[in-house]
């Protein structure tokens, strides 16, 4: 990675931890409490909300916002594009993260009208970052694209291409998490390691990360947010497996790590910027 990309990354992070931004969610109601409390652990402010009004008012108190579909109440038809239209109107980033894109009909809907919006972030799975492409007709209609209820089936080398096109048509940046997570802005690709296989086997670390990202959004543009956040999870990640001894030890130890890191640490993950 360039010398001056580490030391956006460095000075994003340190803004999160001197600023404390506030970062509301509308989130997935199986994992509110790791999305909050990984957003907290680096040095963020969360607060969690559902109806319209409210998103409405957060929209305006915060400095980013996290929206992910991954549980769909009918509320959400009109507090989310509603939250949504807030945030484009105050100026406000947020990140999308399209669960399950293509499961059933009212998130099918929400996320195709997203297509308009223009989110700052899009961070999703392979399989959910090229179906989110494909239902917004980036990607050819005979396109197969596998999941496993929100599980991908696909590597996320797959979705290079949905994803570079995703960040071409919204102008931000897009994360397609993975062994390796590769990060676009639609033109640059950067790959960062590190992380465990252990985060596979808690419920969530997905969308923690999609929250953490939000955070970071909220004091960089969109391509620094983005790798500060794939960094900042991988580093943390890769230490609390060490001191793991299985699922549960990790989620608290990830925690830990992550409250822990140092700026200069998580700009120094590995991370590489990849050549065509």
């Amino acid at each position: 990675m360039e010398q001056a990309m580490q030391e956006a990354i460095q000075a994003c992070v340190e803004a999160v931890k001197a600023g404390q931004p506030l970062v509301p969610s509308i989130t997935n109601t199986v994992t509110i409490n790791l999305v909050a409390n990984t957003q907290i652990a680096a040095g963020g402010s969360a607060a969690m909300v559902y109806m319209a009004d409210e998103g409405e008012a957060m929209a305006q108190a915060g400095e980013a916002f996290y929206i992910n579909v991954g549980t769909i109440f009918p509320l959400y038809q009109e507090s989310i594009p509603r939250t949504i239209k807030a945030l484009n109107a105050a100026g406000k980033p947020w990140v999308l993260d399209p669960v399950a894109v293509g499961m059933g009909g009212l998130r099918t809907k929400l996320l195709s009208d997203m297509q308009e919006d223009k989110p700052t972030i899009i961070k999703g799975n392979a399989s959910e970052i090229m179906g989110l492409a494909k239902a917004w007709g980036l990607l050819a209609e005979d396109q197969t694209v596998a999941n496993k209820g929100v599980d991908s089936l696909h590597r996320p080398e797959e979705a290079r291409q949905a994803a570079r096109l995703l960040a071409q048509e919204t102008g931000g940046a897009v994360v397609v998490s993975g062994e390796v997570d590769l990060v676009t802005d639609g033109q640059v690709v950067y790959a960062s390691s590190g992380g465990s296989e252990l985060m596979s086997h808690i419920t969530g670390a997905g969308c923690a990360l999609g929250g953490l990202l939000a955070v970071y959004a909220a004091k960089a543009d969109s391509l620094t947010a983005a790798l500060s956040g794939v960094n900042a999870f991988n580093y943390a990640g890769q230490r609390a497996a060490q001191k793991a001894q299985g699922p549960a030890s990790f989620q608290m130890h990830l925690l830990d790590e992550l409250y822990q890191a140092s700026p200069e640490a998580i700009a120094s993950n590995p991370c590489q910027r990849e050549e065509d």
